[in-house]
């Protein structure tokens, strides 16, 4: 019988099928040879999952050690702006005139820069987008003025990351207020 007129008998054994037409579920491999099965995909998901866990646990933390760092060195740069403008103008801002006095200075502000004393054009957020916090004269810095970041929670006070950041300290700001 030749493979075209090939018909299926009855007493055919599923080997004699397979050969005849090529099929079966080992056709393109060869006789032993086997897939993956669903319980070791699962298995390997599985792992994978715990893997991300155990990296996502240890990454997470540097993210809020990093918008600390950073908030801090906005203040560094507000602090730089601060000075320039006090130099310029022989006082620091108001609190009322806060820290936009820095991106418009008031007409009182005579030898103010016109472009402003930011080179973005705005008053910038802490890493975590609060607005900085300005006092003038300052309960801290009473000769100057104090300016901090109420931290990742945006309300005063906290532990941690929820620490207030604070111009007069490298630490958090206490909780007054």
């Amino acid at each position: 019988m030749t493979r075209s007129s090939a018909r299926w008998t009855r007493g055919d054994t599923s080997t004699e099928l397979r050969r005849r037409y090529g099929g079966g579920p080992t056709r393109g491999r060869r006789i032993g040879e086997r897939g993956f099965t669903l319980i070791e995909l699962m298995v390997v998901v599985l792992i994978i999952g715990l893997l991300s866990t155990l990296v996502g646990l240890a990454i997470f933390p540097q993210i809020d050690k990093a918008r600390v760092s950073t908030t801090k060195t906005q203040l560094s740069m507000l602090d730089a702006a601060l000075e320039a403008y006090r130099m310029d103008n022989a006082s620091f801002p108001t609190t009322e005139q806060g820290l936009n006095a820095l991106v418009h200075p008031p007409p009182e502000a005579r030898n103010a820069l016109p472009g402003g004393y930011l080179r973005q054009g705005a008053v910038p957020e802490d890493a975590w987008g609060h607005p900085f916090q300005y006092l003038a004269p300052g309960e801290h810095n009473a000769t100057s003025y104090d300016l901090w970041s109420f931290g990742a929670d945006g309300t005063p006070g906290g532990d941690g990351v929820k620490a207030d950041i604070g111009n007069w300290t490298g630490d958090a700001r206490s909780s007054e207020g």
